[in-house]
């Protein structure tokens, strides 16, 4: 039998191979109720292994019924709150504690969404609490016009993770309020006007950024976004043109490719689809582009080798700075870099950060160069709560924390090891048809048959997210048709937390093929 371990000494295993759980196996409970180690795919999907253990013990929860919940959320709260619910049947999360959260009803669910990809280091890190406890019985809130440690610790602490000439710190509360600012100083500095982004790109709600995020569903019938023009997302699964050698990914897509070593004709192909842009939408001077190195809300979407490089020197030309919004790949997610542009080997203009930056503290930022943090002081900037010394208490361990549990390696060591098994699901289901990502950033998109290519039907997404999370497993989805299932979790997470996702994930697939 296997030994209980914590959640927190499971997480540290991964880094030092000391797990009493081997990666690949699971605990299966058969039906007769003999216990056995099986290969992650090489029992039946109508088994499922045993929850990982985790010693942690919620609070009982004695708050307000999920009856009266739901009224208040209806009556009180926002319209779009009820639309953004996930399920038919809500999770009332009462608490948290690393991968780990509980229902009210003290039920517990892997989490593997992280709140949308926000929840860096884990839920209620013990690190990461205690140094919000000790700012909260020191200083809660002040602003720039005074001087106060915190703030400048952080800064410094920020820009060292950064290569020159990143080395200046704007603060903010969100990954949208980032992006706006960037959008303001990259038109200041360059005395331009016109933006472009990428199709399926998501970066932001608020007016401004409206107008970079390019999918449907996040738009209102407003005039937004002036000045923002989209070009072709060289997505190499669903897209015009792409080969089985194209990303840097462990895993490629399945089409076909008969390009020469070294080359690539999807890359050149999307290229071209962004030189046409250029003479047909733009004008012959632009101010900024703006891309994700991985699509986030996109459904973990990832370009051909070298395209956000060719793709910067073009930008540059004509005038413009390149801009990579990092508020879902920073801070380690993809494993072999700690910023997802360094796996694109090139040096942004600006670089904006939310989500992770805080482990679910709301606090974003923009890091630029002095010459265009220059260009933006002619007028003047005040934000009442960006880089607070809660906020920045809370990073600065966030970024200790990282480093200290070797977060980063964790991703790359397990993000790599769940999108190998995944692939092999991919190669066993018709439905799925794409396995993508790097580290803890992936996206397994589902389709109607490998052929075509098409969206999965979206009752059917539904229904194989509902089967997961009833078996204990909480997901995110994406992509423009909604067709990509993203998993995004802590980066904490364990082997064997894979391997019971990997079984979870097989089952729910098993499940809905046999009712097809």
């Amino acid at each position: 039998m296997y030994k209980l371990v914590s959640c927190l000494r499971s997480y540290s295993a991964v880094l030092t191979g000391k797990s009493c759980f081997r990666p690949g196996l699971s605990k299966l409970h058969l039906a007769s109720g003999a216990l056995c180690q099986k290969s992650a795919f090489k029992y039946p999907p109508t088994d499922l292994p045993e929850m990982p253990p985790c010693n942690f013990q919620p609070e009982e929860y004695k708050g307000m019924s999920k009856e009266r919940m739901m009224e208040i959320r209806k009556l009180n709260c926002n319209p779009m709150t009820m639309k953004v619910t996930s399920y038919k049947k809500p999770v009332f999360v009462h608490q948290g504690f690393m991968q780990w959260l509980w229902d009210v009803d003290g039920r517990r669910y892997l989490d593997l969404f992280a709140g949308v990809a926000t929840v860096s280091v884990g839920h209620c890190h013990p690190k990461v609490t205690a140094a919000a406890e000790h700012q909260l019985r020191r200083l809660w809130h002040t602003t720039n016009i005074y001087v106060y440690p915190t703030l400048h610790e952080y800064c410094e602490k920020l820009a060292s993770h950064l290569p020159d000439p990143l080395k200046v710190v704007y603060l903010t509360n969100s990954g949208s309020e980032a992006n706006d600012l960037a959008m303001l100083m990259a038109r200041l500095h360059t005395g331009n006007f016109d933006i472009i982004t990428l199709r399926g790109s998501y970066h932001g709600g608020s007016p401004q950024t409206m107008g970079l995020t390019s999918n449907a569903a996040y738009k209102y019938p407003i005039a937004n976004g002036l000045g923002c023009t989209n070009t072709m997302c060289p997505d190499v699964f669903r897209g015009l043109w792409g080969g089985s050698h194209c990303r840097d990914s462990p895993v490629q897509t399945i089409r076909d490719c008969s390009c020469a070593k070294g080359q690539c004709m999807a890359h050149d192909q999307y290229i071209g689809q962004l030189k046409e842009t250029f003479v047909t939408s733009v004008p012959s001077r632009i101010a900024a582009f703006f891309g994700e190195p991985i699509q986030g809300v996109g459904g973990a979407v990832q370009y051909p080798k070298n395209y956000l490089k060719e793709t910067y020197e073009l930008v540059r030309e004509r005038g413009g700075v390149c801009i990579a919004d990092e508020v879902q790949t920073g801070f380690g997610r993809t494993g072999t870099h700690f910023w997802g542009f360094q796996g694109h080997d090139v040096i942004p203009d600006m670089v904006t950060m939310a989500k992770g930056i805080g482990n679910g503290f709301p606090m974003g930022a923009v890091v630029t160069t002095p010459e265009i943090a220059a260009s933006f002081a002619k007028g003047v900037h005040f934000n009442t709560f960006g880089g607070n010394p809660v906020a920045c208490a809370i990073a600065s361990s966030v970024l200790d924390t990282i480093k200290e549990d070797g977060a980063q390696q964790i991703s790359l060591n397990v993000g790599t090891y769940l999108m190998t098994q995944m692939a092999e699901l991919r190669d066993k289901y018709e439905i799925i048809g794409d396995v993508r990502g790097k580290g803890l950033q992936i996206g397994v998109e589902m389709v109607k048959d490998k052929v075509s290519r098409d969206p999965l039907a979206p009752e059917a997404i539904a229904e194989i997210f509902e089967d997961i999370r009833d078996m204990g497993v909480l997901i995110g989805k994406g992509g423009v048709y909604g067709q990509t299932f993203r998993i995004k979790p802590p980066m904490c997470i364990t082997m064997e937390d894979a391997d019971y996702f990997l079984a979870v994930f097989n089952k729910a697939i098993h499940n809905y093929m046999e009712k097809r």
